[in-house]
């Protein structure tokens, strides 16, 4: 099982290195995902409290997707089964995030946790400029590791403050 204190902190300020930087902000966003939802009841993990309606369990999973879908089937190609398995009826990209009544807190975070060792597989074995692998989400145009892992760092940092909005209006808790 993971916890927050199994995740590193914000990279330091000296660090020059491209790909130290976007992977250890990735693991940074990470980890505040975890602190974030430390603490929340299992009722307040499935309400919503935004007029948008998603949850921050259906948040937490739909995140994991995003990696799911932006690496293993977007950048290696791979059969994945169900790429948008955050999804509701059909898992169609334009259906609302949905949490199964199953699936718990603890689930969600052992798929996490084997995402992100995928994920960090994945990242270590190919090069930045490298381009994604032709299949189901890129036929003609696919894109660069580097493209890829700038826009899954903005998906965390996007949708952590969404996750900061909905935890201060749950609880009070004020996010860092």
């Amino acid at each position: 099982m993971i916890t927050p204190s199994d995740m590193p902190s914000e990279p330091p300020d000296t660090l020059t290195d491209p790909r130290e930087l976007l992977t250890g902000y990735l693991d940074y966003y990470r980890s505040a995902l975890l602190r974030k939802l430390e603490g929340f009841p299992e009722d307040r993990l499935r309400a919503a409290v935004l007029p948008s309606g998603w949850t921050p369990l259906e948040l937490f999973k739909h995140l994991t997707y995003v990696e799911i879908r932006w690496l293993q089937w977007g950048f290696m190609a791979e059969d994945v089964g169900d790429p948008w398995g955050d999804r509701g009826p059909g898992g169609r990209p334009e259906n609302p995030w949905k949490v199964g009544e199953d699936e718990t807190l603890d689930g969600l975070k052992a798929l996490a946790a084997e995402t992100w060792e995928r994920s960090r597989r994945i990242v270590a074995s190919a090069s930045l400029d490298e381009a994604a692998k032709p299949g189901e989400r890129f036929q003609d145009e696919p894109a660069s590791l580097i493209w890829i892992l700038f826009h899954l760092l903005q998906e965390y940092a996007r949708h952590l403050g969404h996750l900061d909005v909905v935890r201060e209006l749950a609880d009070g808790a004020v996010g860092e």
